[in-house]
């Protein structure tokens, strides 16, 4: 598990800097990780403030998968309540809105859903599955 935990946490800090690389006006990736109409028209614009509060929350996953994975904390800690809640969170970005993200979306044609399909879908059932396993071994 300790590889598992691992791969994890460093996932979790790359995605979360990769987000704040956003908020001080990176540009690499960008145009991928935001959902897109077919007419290419962008479905929201995340502000620097909910870009910086996703980046936060992603770091404080990663510490998260640390603790959880290295067993740093009590057998009644929530922690494990918090991982099995993040382990929801996760499989539930893989199923989706049935609209723009997620295994059942009905755009399908767009550098993001290209993206979402290929990768986002696949990271975030590792992550669910990771998260899920490592709360429910206490």
């Amino acid at each position: 598990m300790i590889y598992f935990t691992i791969i994890s946490v460093i996932l979790l800090i790359t995605m979360g800097l990769f987000h704040f690389y956003w908020v001080i006006g990176g540009k690499i990736g960008l145009e991928k990780v935001i959902p897109t109409k077919e007419d290419g028209e962008k479905f929201f614009n995340p502000s620097n403030l909910a870009t910086t509060i996703v980046g936060v929350i992603l770091l404080g996953f990663a510490y998260l998968a640390y603790c959880l994975g290295f067993e740093i904390l009590e057998e009644n800690s929530i922690c494990i309540y918090l991982g099995n809640a993040v382990s929801i969170l996760f499989l539930l970005r893989v199923l989706g809105d049935f609209k723009m993200v997620g295994v059942f979306k009905k755009i399908k044609t767009t550098p993001f859903a290209k993206y979402d399909t290929l990768l986002f879908i696949p990271l975030c059932l590792y992550l669910g599955i990771y998260f899920g396993k490592v709360s429910l071994l206490f």
